[in-house]
């Protein structure tokens, strides 16, 4: 086939211990998962349900890259949270049948410019332009079931030049992994090389130049990345 323009590059994640990578197709992402999260942002009622938005696959920076700071923001902000992996398509899958569809998990941040968020917000707009952006989407390497098993409790953390910020549990989450993936099912066909991103703890602070993040989850690889310079 002959493309009018030079056809986009295809982004992948790395599975761990393999020289295999995992193609994207997708990217969404939870908010509002945990209550402590939902308690410092104060911008919602506590029993409103979380809720999915995405992020252009583009959007990936692996481990040990740079994410620049990026333009339209005073307050770039990180969200560490667990990364799952669809290895299998599927539409209305039931929450029992949810963890046959998984390939596997990761390490991620939701870089979010908070300014423009909450500004969406108060005008009842989409979050786009707080959370679809360049880079804002990092990702660590990608561990396979087969090797880790599922992952429903553990720590999840993140630190900033060596100073922990986020610190919490994932079986803290408000839904679950089968719970999210089953509700998204519902709501959009899941595809093989889609990405969810399942919401994130209470902790999430600005970042600046120069900074340097260590997302952490129990059983999975580190995922660090360094702030670069304003775009």
């Amino acid at each position: 086939m002959r493309y009018a323009v030079q056809p986009p590059e295809v982004m992948a994640v790395p599975v761990a211990g393999t020289d295999a990578s995992f193609p994207v197709r997708r990217i969404y992402c939870v908010g509002r998962n945990y209550l402590e999260h939902i308690r410092e942002m104060k911008e919602s009622d506590e029993r409103d349900p979380p809720f999915f938005f995405q992020k252009p696959r583009d959007s990936i920076v692996l481990d040990g890259q740079a994410v620049p700071y990026p333009p339209a923001t005073d307050d770039f902000q990180f969200e560490v949270e667990l990364v799952v992996a669809i290895g299998k398509a599927g539409r209305a899958v039931s929450k029992e049948k949810v963890l046959d569809h998984i390939f596997g998990y990761a390490v991620g941040f939701d870089m979010t410019r908070r300014d423009r968020q909450r500004e969406s917000g108060k005008k009842g707009l989409p979050w786009e332009i707080g959370k679809s952006f360049d880079a804002s989407a990092p990702c660590g390497q990608l561990h396979p079931v087969s090797k880790v098993g599922h992952i429903s409790q553990g720590r999840i953390s993140v630190s900033v030049n060596g100073e922990t910020k986020q610190d919490s549990l994932i079986e803290k989450m408000i839904w679950n992994v089968p719970e999210i993936v089953s509700n998204l099912s519902h709501l959009y066909d899941l595809g093989e090389g889609d990405l969810i991103y399942t919401g994130t703890p209470a902790g999430v602070a600005p970042v600046v130049r120069g900074d340097k993040l260590l997302g952490k989850v129990d059983r999975l690889s580190d995922l660090g990345i360094t702030i670069g310079a304003r775009r």
